[in-house]
C-alpha cells in the first residue's frame, strides 16, 4: 500500500459504516454521516467490505467518501 496512506491518517480508524434492515449502508467519519449508499451501490460496497481487515476497511471507505473534505471546514 506504501503511497496510499502516507501521512497515517487511516491508522486512527476514522471511519465506520452501519447497514439497515433495508440494506443501506451509512458511512461515518469521526463519528459523523457523510454518506448513504443504497442499491447497486450498497450491494458493492458491502461486497468489496466483506472479510478484509480493519485497515483495508478503512481504505475502502475512504475511496467510497471521495472527496468529501476540501478544507473549508469550520473546526470544533
Amino acid at each position: 500500500m506504501g503511497d496510499i496512506d502516507k501521512r497515517g491518517r487511516l491508522e486512527a480508524h476514522p471511519f465506520s459504516f452501519r447497514m439497515t434492515k433495508d440494506r443501506k449502508v451509512f458511512i461515518h467519519w469521526n463519528g459523523k454521516q457523510v454518506m448513504v449508499l443504497k442499491g447497486r451501490a450498497a450491494e458493492k460496497f458491502l461486497a468489496e467490505i466483506i472479510d478484509v481487515d480493519d485497515h483495508q476497511a478503512q481504505l475502502i471507505m475512504a475511496k467510497v467518501t471521495g472527496h468529501f473534505k476540501h478544507g473549508n471546514e469550520k473546526q470544533a
